[in-house]
């Protein structure tokens, strides 16, 4: 069973506002993030909130009040985000998976160009053992798919360590899957990045 982890904590700082709440076609980045990943083959999507909880459960609770099939969508809080470190959101969203999940896609929340045949191409390349990662033109992206065997030394890393240096540290883990889309690669922190974004700029 395959769960998706979504970071939404951030303070958007660069931004200026909340990037998860900007419009992005008829959704906002976040709500538009959720409804690709509601395609795709999950039991369920952990959203990990922090900046701005209230506003991003309520893009949630638009989803839980229509029908998800068997698709499970909840969130999690992070007391530390403020420190503005994308591992703890990671940590926290792992300590909250269910016991039954086999891996975890980990999938930016800033991500709006997010497809649902890239993302697919990841979660049917998991092998256990494993972290799946979307490479285009020999750059990785996300989301990446982490096997739960993968989850004990991340949960462990202290504040301020860094996920790339445990997989540099463990180069056998890393599996990479050829996508032909570079939105693997495109997030957004900054005005200038969602402009590019919105009007589909290269």
């Amino acid at each position: 069973m395959f769960s998706a982890l979504v970071l939404a904590a951030g303070l958007s700082r660069r931004m200026g506002t909340n990037k998860l709440l900007l419009p992005f076609g008829e959704r906002t980045v976040l709500a538009q993030v959720i409804t690709v990943l509601c395609q795709c083959p999950l039991a369920e999507i952990v959203v990990v909130a922090g900046h701005e909880r209230e506003k991003i459960e309520q893009v949630l609770g638009r989803y839980r009040d229509s029908a998800l099939d068997n698709l499970t969508l909840r969130s999690v809080y992070n007391p530390n985000y403020a420190a503005g470190d994308m591992l703890s959101s990671i940590q926290t969203g792992l300590a909250a998976m269910r016991a039954d999940c086999d891996a975890a896609l980990v999938t930016l929340g800033d991500q709006p160009q997010i497809e649902r045949r890239s993302a697919e191409q990841v979660i049917a390349a998991h092998v256990p053992g494993a972290v799946v990662i979307p490479s285009f033109n020999r750059r990785g992206g996300h989301p990446i798919l982490i096997d739960r065997a993968c989850w004990p030394e991340i949960l462990a890393l202290p504040p301020g360590a860094s996920l790339r240096e445990l997989f540099r540290a463990h180069i056998q883990w890393l599996r990479y899957v050829d996508v032909d889309t570079e939105s693997v690669l495109r997030d957004m922190d900054t005005p200038e990045d969602y402009d590019q974004l919105v009007h589909k700029r290269p």
